[in-house]
C-alpha cells in the first residue's frame, strides 16, 4: 500500500514526543472567534499546572491530559497576534509573514508540535465539555484508528454534517453545483453526506471534515503531512484517503461535541475562493482517479460556472440588483479564466 505519497513535506519523528495532545489552530483575521475558541480549550485545563506552554486538563483513564496549544497566524491584518500574546501568553504563537492557507498553516503547526496526537481545530469552533478527553481516550483504546472526528453542532445545538463518503464522479457532478440546488435530496448526495447513518452512535466513515479532527502522530509519520499542493479545500479528504490506503481507520465519535460557527454565505462572490475550491477538486481527482477523471471534473465545473455567469447576466439584463449582478459576473469570469489549472 502506498505511503508518504502525494506530499513534499514529512513530519518529525515520534521519538521524544513528551505530551499527549497538540492543538493546532490556523487563524486569519478572526480575532474574536479565535479568542472564544481559546477560552473554550483552556477552560478545560488546570491553569495552576500550566508551565512552559503545557497544560494539564481533563482525566483520561485516571491521568490528566497533557496538551499544548499552537496558533499559526497567517499574516492577519486584525488584532489576532497581539490578542494571543497579551491574553494567552502560554499559547505557542507562530506569526507568519504570509497567508499559509489551511494546509501550510497546519503543516507548520504539526512540524512544531510535541504531542502523541494532533488536533486540527478551526478558530470558529468551541470545544464542549469533555470532547478532548473523549477523543484522546478513543485513540488510546483503538490503535487501528488514525483519525477521530467529533459531532459538530450548529450554534443552536442542531447537528452539523461533518461525515462523508469518498466522492465519486457522480458526487463531483452534483455537489456544490447548480444541480445541488435543483436536487438537494438526490441519492448521490444522501450517500456522500452519510445521511443513512445515525448521528448518535460511533461509526467508521471514509473521512471527516477538517473543522476539528484528531490524528494519531504515528499515522502522520507513515503517510506524511497534508499535501501542500492543496492550499485549502480537499486537503483533509486527500489526507484521510491516503491514511485509509495505508490501512488506517477513521471514526466519527458523537460523544465528543464541538460547536462550529461556520460563516454564513455572503451575497458577495469571492472569485479566489471558488477558484481554490474547484482547483482542489480537480487535483483530488487527478491524484486518486487519474487524468481522464480530473479532466471530466474540470470541464463540468467550468460548465457549472458558465451557467452561473449566464444566470447573473440574465438577471442584470432584467434590471435586478445590477451592482450585485455585475460583481458576480466579474467574479465568475475570473473563475472561468482560471480554468482550474493545477
Amino acid at each position: 500500500m502506498p505511503t508518504k505519497a502525494g506530499t513534499s513535506l514529512q513530519p518529525q519523528s515520534s521519538v521524544g514526543r513528551p505530551i499527549d495532545l497538540s492543538i493546532i489552530i490556523v487563524s486569519w483575521n478572526v480575532c474574536d472567534l479565535l479568542r472564544r475558541c481559546l477560552h473554550s480549550i483552556l477552560r478545560t485545563a488546570s491553569l495552576s499546572e500550566h508551565e512552559q506552554g503545557t497544560w494539564r486538563g481533563q482525566l483520561v483513564d485516571g491521568q490528566p491530559l497533557s496538551f499544548e496549544v499552537i496558533v499559526v497566524d497567517s499574516h492577519s491584518s486584525d488584532e489576532s497576534v497581539s490578542m494571543v500574546r497579551s491574553e494567552f501568553p502560554g499559547v505557542r504563537l507562530h506569526a507568519s509573514e504570509r497567508n499559509l492557507g489551511y494546509t501550510g498553516g497546519n503543516n507548520t503547526g504539526m512540524q512544531e508540535s510535541r504531542g502523541r496526537y494532533v488536533l486540527l481545530l478551526n478558530p470558529d469552533t468551541k470545544v464542549v465539555g469533555e470532547a478532548l478527553s473523549a477523543m484522546v481516550s478513543h485513540l488510546d483504546h483503538h490503535p487501528e484508528v488514525a483519525v477521530v472526528g467529533p459531532q459538530l453542532l450548529w450554534p443552536d445545538g442542531s447537528v452539523q454534517s461533518s461525515r462523508r463518503r469518498f466522492p465519486s464522479l457522480g458526487t463531483a457532478v452534483i455537489e456544490s453545483t447548480f444541480l445541488q440546488k435543483w436536487f438537494p435530496n438526490h441519492p448521490v448526495l444522501q450517500r456522500y453526506y452519510t445521511l443513512d447513518l445515525p448521528d448518535d452512535i460511533p461509526v467508521e466513515v471514509d473521512w471527516v471534515t477538517g473543522s476539528c479532527l484528531l490524528v494519531r502522530w504515528s499515522a502522520i509519520e507513515q503517510i506524511g503531512l497534508l499535501d501542500d499542493a492543496f492550499f485549502m479545500y480537499s486537503e483533509e479528504l486527500d489526507w484521510q484517503k491516503r491514511m485509509q490506503h495505508a490501512g488506517w481507520k477513521v471514526l466519527y465519535l458523537p460523544a465528543a461535541r464541538v460547536v462550529h460557527y461556520e460563516g454564513k454565505s455572503s451575497e458577495q462572490v469571492v472569485a479566489l475562493t471558488h477558484i481554490r475550491f474547484g482547483r482542489s477538486k480537480v487535483l483530488y481527482f487527478r491524484k486518486h482517479h487519474g487524468r481522464l477523471a480530473s479532466e471530466a471534473v474540470r470541464c463540468w465545473l467550468l460548465l457549472n460556472y458558465a451557467y452561473e455567469w449566464t444566470v447573473e447576466a440574465l438577471k442584470w439584463c432584467a434590471g435586478h440588483s445590477r451592482a450585485l449582478r455585475r460583481q458576480r459576473m466579474h467574479a465568475y469570469r475570473q473563475v472561468l479564466l482560471s480554468r482550474f489549472d493545477i
